[in-house]
């Protein structure tokens, strides 16, 4: 390898590095602007359904020129864009209400999840190390939903249904992208934005809340600044972080993954004043560990 390839390397090694940080610090912080939203009136489905809207706008000025590619996409990939809508969707219903640690480490309980259906689906073997996360994530699971009581470990409320919903969804859609590495970084982002518009509009028609359009007309000019901020963090992150798990492996990737429960441990303090509790915290570092451990690639 010549000295200018590898100089090259090195060089697009930092940008995705770069690229998977900013796109933890973005999921770490976005819940902040949905609560705002929510405080000024906006409920989440109709947060998010304005915010994803602005995104597939952004998107399409983004990428019209490959307009025409975008669309020739088989009709499986609408069912990938249907579970990453709910995944998003539960995502932001669940931070919105619940406390955002809690939501986070229930969702980062998708390594299980990912590995169960990895494992049903693709035949995919077992690993002693992916063996161990599993009994971690389990163990985990269950300190952060029983409180430490050795009870039947439920979620206790609708937030934590919601995460768990949206770390399941969140493992169907990384199995399911497996078998559509045929699909661009832009047809990916637009796939995701498109089936949380699509899902978030359905669900408001269904509710009945979404009567003529009239509640759009009461949106105030800073809850549009709010939306734009989301879209932008939205459109950004989705494809930065496309790009970064592109070029890095996945144990690193992983790692900087986590960076997020660090942003939104610190964020939650600061700005929402919550905290956890010591054995919510104990059974987050089983559910981090077993997230690491889900990708090593160890001999088995």
């Amino acid at each position: 390898m010549s000295l200018a390839h590898k100089q090259k390397h090195v060089r697009q090694n930092y940008f995705a590095t770069a690229a998977l940080i900013y796109g933890a610090i973005s999921w770490g912080l976005i819940w902040y602007p949905y609560r705002l939203l929510n405080e000024s009136g906006l409920s989440g489905m109709q947060s998010s359904f304005l915010g994803y809207c602005l995104a597939l706008l952004i998107g399409g000025i983004l990428f019209w020129r490959r307009y025409a590619r975008i669309v020739q996409i088989p009709a499986s990939a609408y069912w990938l864009s249907l579970v990453a809508g709910w995944t998003n969707l539960a995502y932001i219903l669940a931070v919105i209400d619940g406390e955002v640690m809690r939501v986070m480490l229930l969702f980062y309980l998708s390594p299980l999840w990912t590995l169960l259906l990895a494992r049903v689906w693709l035949h995919e073997p077992w690993k002693r190390a992916q063996l161990l996360a599993i009994v971690l994530s389990l163990f985990g699971a269950h300190l952060m939903l029983t409180h430490g009581q050795w009870d039947w470990p439920l979620p206790q409320s609708t937030s934590d249904w919601l995460a768990l919903s949206a770390g399941i969804g969140f493992s169907i859609m990384n199995v399911m992208t497996r078998f559509s590495t045929h699909l661009s970084i832009a047809a990916k982002g637009m796939l995701v934005w498109f089936g949380v518009f699509g899902l978030s509009l359905g669900l408001l028609v269904w509710q009945h809340s979404f009567s003529g359009f009239a509640w759009i007309t009461h949106v105030t000019l800073s809850s549009y600044g709010l939306l734009l901020v989301i879209a932008f963090m939205l459109t950004s992150a989705t494809l930065l972080v496309q790009y970064g798990v592109t070029k890095i492996p996945a144990i690193q990737a992983s790692v900087l993954f986590m960076f997020e429960l660090i942003v939104a441990a610190v964020a939650a303090y600061f700005l929402a004043h919550e905290s956890i509790s010591a054995i919510e915290m104990i059974g987050g570092v089983c559910i981090v560990a077993a997230g690491l451990l889900s990708v090593y690639d160890g001999k088995g």
